[in-house]
């Protein structure tokens, strides 16, 4: 970029910014915040500076952004195979953090809420075609959502429930039905993960294809900080609860 121009994130992962060996996917995620956070700081210096920076420059960090949560969602897949159900309600999040959860991250419809707030030079072209894209994320999360629905009568209604309220005097061959059960509720949860963050990487990039890189920069700052103040929202009611007094006001 011309001029001066933000460090860029450093990454103290492994070499492919992965889960490095004997990391557990909290440290890696604790990594990857940090990480997102300095690309905060590089995109609100593009906008602060916007038509002082190449558009090809601009269009390079897009894509590094793009490409870290790739890295992200890429990582959860690895842990998801290993225990998908600490991933639908991860104990690094704070609770304030899991109830903005939809199948174990955010709603993928969210990114046009983002865009309507943030950019407001679309043409009549874009927003078109920003409309037709919403409406097919629309469809893809309805069918996501009967499907978790399905998943979670299964449990419910089905054997596991009995099987697994008397797991101490199961007879032959119910542990083994009891262990398919779980197998089988392990599985869908996986394929549910991975099609509903292939949805949100995909949601992400169909939107920044249709901005300009400026416009981009604005919705993926935007993105970042709205995700940085829940966090920060989350750690403030945590220690006022811990400290036993009212919920304080949420500061950014």
């Amino acid at each position: 970029m011309t001029g001066q121009s933000p460090p860029s994130p450093q990454n103290h992962n492994n070499s492919n910014g992965g889960i490095g060996p004997g990391e557990s996917f909290e440290s890696f995620f604790e990594g990857w915040r940090t990480r997102q956070n300095q690309y905060l700081e590089q995109l609100v210096f593009v906008q602060e500076n916007c038509g002082q920076i190449p558009d090809r420059d601009v269009q390079v960090l897009v894509s590094r952004v793009l490409s870290h949560y790739q890295q992200y969602y890429s990582t959860k897949s690895i842990a998801a195979h290993e225990n998908v159900h600490t991933l639908f309600a991860p104990p690094w999040f704070t609770p304030f953090e899991r109830t903005f959860l939809w199948i174990a991250g955010f709603k993928p419809g969210l990114m046009f809420r983002i865009v309507n707030n943030s950019v407001s030079d679309m043409s009549q072209e874009q927003s078109r075609q920003l409309s037709r894209l919403r409406l097919e994320i629309r469809a893809v999360e309805k069918e996501l959502s009967d499907e978790m629905a399905r998943v979670q009568e299964g449990v419910v209604g089905g054997q596991l429930v009995e099987l697994a309220s008397r797991t101490a005097r199961l007879v032959d061959g119910e542990a083994d039905e009891l262990g398919e059960a779980l197998e089988a509720l392990r599985a869908g949860m996986e394929v549910l993960l991975e099609n509903a963050d292939f949805l949100r990487m995909t949601t992400a990039r169909a939107v920044v294809e249709i901005l300009t890189p400026n416009q981009a920069v604005r919705v993926l700052a935007a993105a970042a900080e709205l995700f940085r103040r829940i966090r920060a929202w989350g750690l403030q009611l945590d220690m006022a609860r811990r400290g036993g007094g009212r919920s304080p006001p949420l500061r950014p």
